[in-house]
């Protein structure tokens, strides 16, 4: 604490006795899973209400169009919830970027709904940790900073997407957009409950594979037939081949097939990559479409390939790593020891790191179990990375 100035213990202590406590509570209350689109709706208007109350325009976002492959093989579009937008003095010298998600993993009808104080030291709840805690101490952090004498020198983008826990399909190119120019940014994942925050993060790559066959009678005709999970079952294989040092690959589902006696006409293989590097992405891509089109001429079968690699590796390159020394230096002087390390995850983090803006992701509260029914956080986190956001943000002010 010896090394803060006056303004910055001013700041930190601001921060960090805000009342977070009782958002959490009240959102995380709220069922905002990314397909319940009235809960995101009532969610985005909480958020709105609190993140209005800071300078700047704010307004909701519409989400861009999303397609997906139905049951039936076919494209059809997903809604999703709008998101939220707070531009605030985007004529200051410093520009950041804060980004967090209101959606949860926890569908309507999932039995993880209620708020419960676990003990003293840990509520648990839907989204409690991911990331509701971390929306609750990103407004204390802003409104702390807005107080302090150097507020008039930072311009920033607050986005809150509806849509990050299935990939930020519906908001890429508006945290694209918001991203540039920035100096910064810093993202409110939760970190780990003794404080370690993600470091480098591998990518991800989701696709759907549809094979499209003859169905015939398969006593009668079968040789008349072109069985489409036979050909799927093939891409399957030569899809696993493609795993190496820098990428994995997990074919997780094939979908399709109905009675015994019919020759299956339609297959569909769900499959996920993650690659480690761009070159592996470069590389497999081009190989994927390779083994498509190569079965579906052996098989005498259609093949189409949906998707896309929509998280790039985020390296921890020489911007990222000053950033990190930034937020590790100002945790130091709160007497806390932040450490990170690499993670297989990704998050919105990745989106902004392929942006060219050095990012932290995890700088939400301490807690854990996340995306089960036993996901919790821990308190006295939400003072502690309040003030950390808040230190790091002066931080970066000054160094501007």
């Amino acid at each position: 604490m010896e090394r803060m100035t006056t303004i910055e213990r001013d700041v930190v202590a601001s921060a960090s006795a805000y009342p977070m406590l009782p958002l959490v509570e009240a959102w995380a209350a709220i069922n905002s899973g990314t397909r319940n689109l009235t809960g995101l709706a009532i969610m985005a208007d909480r958020l709105a209400e609190q993140f209005g109350t800071l300078p700047g325009t704010l307004r909701f976002v519409e989400p861009d169009r999303v397609e997906r492959v139905g049951a039936d093989g076919r494209l059809v579009q997903i809604g999703h919830g709008r998101h939220l937008h707070l531009s605030v003095r985007p004529d200051a010298p410093v520009q950041m970027l804060f980004t967090g998600h209101m959606d949860t993993v926890y569908p309507i009808d999932h039995p993880f709904q209620a708020v419960t104080r676990i003990n003293a030291e840990r509520l648990g709840g839907p989204g409690v940790a991911d990331m509701k805690g971390g929306l609750a101490l990103l407004f204390a952090a802003l409104q702390a900073v807005e107080r302090s004498p150097l507020a008039d020198r930072l311009g920033y983008d607050v986005m809150i997407n509806s849509d990050e826990e299935t990939g930020s399909a519906s908001s890429a190119s508006l945290i694209a957009q918001c991203a540039a120019g920035k100096v910064a940014a810093l993202t409110y994942e939760p970190a780990l409950p003794d404080g370690t925050l993600a470091g480098a993060r591998g990518g991800t790559g989701n696709f759907t594979i549809v094979v499209r066959g003859r169905s015939a009678h398969a006593g009668r005709n079968p040789e008349e037939g072109r069985n489409a999970i036979v050909a799927a079952a093939r891409i399957t294989l030569e899809l696993a081949k493609l795993g190496s040092d820098d990428i994995t690959v997990n074919p997780a589902r094939i979908d399709g097939g109905g009675p015994n006696n019919v020759v299956p006409d339609l297959a569909m293989l769900h499959v996920n990559f993650r690659p480690r590097a761009l070159a592996a992405i470069e590389r497999t891509g081009p190989a994927m479409k390779a083994i498509a089109e190569r079965i579906a001429a052996e098989h005498d079968v259609a093949v189409e390939v949906h998707g896309s690699f929509n998280r790039p590796p985020k390296p921890i390159d020489d911007g990222a790593a000053r950033l990190f020394e930034t937020v590790r230096a100002a945790g130091a002087d709160l007497g806390l020891s932040i450490g990170w390390r690499a993670t297989g995850g990704v998050c919105d983090g990745n989106n902004i790191a392929a942006a060219g803006v050095p990012v932290v992701d995890t700088m939400g509260v301490r807690g854990g179990a996340i995306h089960s029914a036993d996901e919790y956080m821990l308190i006295d986190s939400l003072p502690e990375r309040a003030g950390l956001s808040a230190l790091t943000i002066l931080r970066i002010i000054g160094a501007a």
